[in-house]
């Protein structure tokens, strides 16, 4: 069996106990694969034969997307691969990360089995608005990819896109939510947190408010970009229960990134056993993500309940590097994350490192392909 095809049967049927060896046969395997990556654990002194725990897996930061290709050469050319784009962000000139997904299929099955569980524990089947331009319409966005997959998946019939590159249309969103209402047929919101913030806006402007049916429910997928003043989890939980009538259990918030195939969603009674308020709510990891708090400084995993960088040890990510270091502070219960905000600037060492030297390696493979 291929790495590819034992990620894969993992995914559709995880066994926890395997987790370890896999993800080190992964590791293994991009060490060989993805050339940046083996320059960057040679320099580190890492022998990848004798790696033997997933802590043991070396950590690239997430920043590193932006200055290498964490890939195997060519895989953009891999027939079905997609190459998505992180937002701008200025590191010394403006750079976007590319994380070339070779083959989707990985992604859409990580994405899909954990919005089983999460989103739709109760089987789906209803109506789909997405506040975010999908797939068709922002191509280079694995949040757009992720969204195409859910309607596709989870819808029952009636979906509507309500977004494209220029912005949101509040008024075909609210005609689209005032048809469910009229028909009693819940709804599925997928949005950003700042067009969530926008529709409210909206609707609260014009002084209305939306009871949508029972079983409506709405993904917050962070993304607080053109807010004045970004909602707070309470806030967006309050206000999709008073304008549009959605219980608060069944609003949950997503993590995830580019960087990574996986993510996370928050513990709620719709999807577990946990009903805490909006700010005290974790995130569950899926089977094949561990997640981590790493020391900024040592570089090395913190004991459950203790704050540090978080890092991900993604499966999903089995074409790519599987082991990615955020800029997200947070605790690690198990399968469970405390997220607790972003780190300060310069505040990791070892971040500092891995980015210095993807920067050179990416400055040096530009000079030999311009040559």
């Amino acid at each position: 069996m291929t790495i590819h095809e034992q990620v894969i049967s993992f995914i559709n049927s995880p066994r926890p106990e395997l987790f370890a060896s896999i993800s080190v046969d992964v590791f293994r395997h991009q060490y060989v694969a993805v050339p940046a990556y083996r320059k960057y654990c040679d320099a580190a002194g890492v022998d990848p034969n004798a790696v033997s725990l997933p802590d043991e897996i070396p950590m690239v930061s997430a920043v590193a997307f932006k200055f290498a290709e964490l890939c195997r050469p060519d895989s953009d050319r891999i027939p079905g691969a997609r190459v998505f784009l992180t937002s701008g962000t200025t590191v010394g000139r403006e750079r976007r990360g590319r994380h070339v997904v070779a083959y989707p299929e990985v992604y859409r099955a990580s994405a899909l089995a954990h919005l089983r569980r999460m989103m739709f524990p109760d089987g789906g089947g209803i109506r789909m608005l997405a506040l975010h331009p999908t797939a068709d319409r922002m191509p280079e966005s694995s949040l757009s990819a992720m969204i195409s997959w859910c309607i596709e998946e989870f819808g029952g019939g009636l979906a509507s896109c309500a977004a494209d590159r220029s912005g949101l249309d509040c008024d075909m969103a609210v005609r689209f939510l005032r048809d469910a209402e009229r028909d009693c047929a819940p709804v599925c919101i997928l949005a950003t947190t700042a067009a969530a913030a926008a529709l409210f806006e909206y609707l609260r402007f014009r002084q209305e408010a939306i009871g949508l049916p029972a079983r409506s429910r709405m993904m917050d997928t962070g993304g607080a970009k053109g807010q004045a003043r970004p909602l707070s989890a309470r806030e967006v939980v309050e206000a999709a229960r008073d304008i549009l009538s959605i219980e608060p259990r069944f609003v949950i918030n997503e993590y995830g990134m580019t960087e990574l195939c996986s993510q996370l969603y928050d513990a709620t009674a719709l999807n577990s056993d946990f009903d805490v308020p909006p700010e005290e709510r974790m995130k569950i990891a899926p089977p094949w993500m561990m997640p981590m708090a790493i020391d900024p400084i040592t570089m090395r995993r913190l004991p459950e309940g203790e704050t540090g960088l978080l890092g991900f040890i993604d499966l999903a990510n089995v074409h790519s590097v599987s082991a990615v270091l955020t800029e997200d502070v947070g605790m690690v219960f198990g399968n469970r994350v405390k997220m607790l905000g972003r780190a300060r600037a310069g505040g990791a060492r070892g971040c500092a490192l891995s980015i210095d030297q993807f920067a050179r390696h990416g400055a040096r493979t530009a000079a030999s392909q311009s040559a």
